[in-house]
C-alpha cells in the first residue's frame, strides 16, 4: 500500500522510534500496522526496566531549517520548524470523536519532530525497504523526539486548551480539530518531559 501524507508521516515516525527504542533499552517491541482494528491509540508497546509500557506516536514536520527546502512543494515533509505541538483535541469533526488526547490508552505521547528533504514517493518506497536500507538512505536532516508522560498532559491540557489556538487539520478523508501548544508553554506545565536530539543520527546504518 502506498502511503501519502500523515499517514506516510507517521508510519515513518513510528519504524525510527521504535527503533531507538531498541538501541536504547527496550524490548518485546510491538509496532501497532498501519490498518488496525483495535483503536486504543496505542503505536508501540514495550518493556523498559522491566515496566510494560503503551505509547502514543506524533510526527510532526515543521522542523526544517532551509526556506527554499520548506517552499518546495515536493517536498511536504520538510517544512520550517515551529516551536509548537499539535494536540488533536477533537479526531472527527462530523462525529464529535474525542482526538488522541483524550481516547489514546498510552501511558506516554512520543511526539516525534523530523526535517526530511525527499518526495513522499521515495520516502514511502524506502519504508518498505529492510532496516540497513531504510536507515542510511532516508536522509532525515534534522530531527528530535520529545517523551511526554500522557496522563499529566491530559490533566494540563483539559484545563488550559482553550487558551491556545484551534487548528483544523483535513487528512485521510477526515476533518480533526487541534490546538497549537507553545513548547514553552507545556514544558512549564506539565512535569518530566525529556528530550532527545538527534534520534535518527544515533541509529545510524542498521
Amino acid at each position: 500500500m502506498d502511503l501519502t501524507g500523515a499517514a506516510l508521516t507517521r508510519e515513518v515516525a513510528k519504524r525510527i522510534v521504535g527503533a531507538y527504542l531498541a538501541h536504547n533499552g527496550g524490548v518485546n517491541i510491538a509496532i501497532a500496522p498501519t490498518e488496525r482494528t483495535v483503536s486504543d491509540g496505542v503505536d508501540i508497546r514495550y518493556m523498559i526496566a522491566g515496566r510494560p509500557t503503551a505509547a502514543r506516536v506524533q510526527a510532526d514536520c515543521y522542523f526544517g531549517t532551509d526556506a527554499e527546502k520548506a517552499a518546495d512543494r515536493s517536498l511536504p515533509m520538510y517544512r520550517l520548524e515551529s516551536s509548537t505541538y499539535a494536540l488533536e483535541e477533537i479526531a472527527d469533526v462530523a462525529t464529535k470523536m474525542p482526538g488522541w488526547m483524550f481516547s489514546s490508552t498510552a501511558d506516554v505521547l512520543l511526539y516525534y519532530r523530523m526535517a526530511v528533504a525527499r518526495p513522499e514517493a521515495e520516502v514511502s518506497a524506502l519504508l518498505g525497504s529492510p532496516d540497513a536500507v531504510f536507515f542510511s538512505e532516508l536522509g532525515i536532516e534534522r530531527d528530535e523526539l520529545r517523551i511526554i508522560p500522557l496522563a499529566a498532559l491530559r490533566t494540563w491540557f483539559a484545563r488550559e486548551a482553550d487558551r491556545f489556538t484551534p487548528r483544523p487539520v483535513f487528512a485521510q478523508g477526515r476533518m480533526s480539530w487541534c490546538r497549537i501548544v507553545p513548547i514553552v508553554e507545556l514544558g512549564s506545565g506539565v512535569p518530566d518531559v525529556r528530550v532527545v536530539d538527534s534520534v535518527y543520527g544515533s541509529l545510524g546504518s542498521r
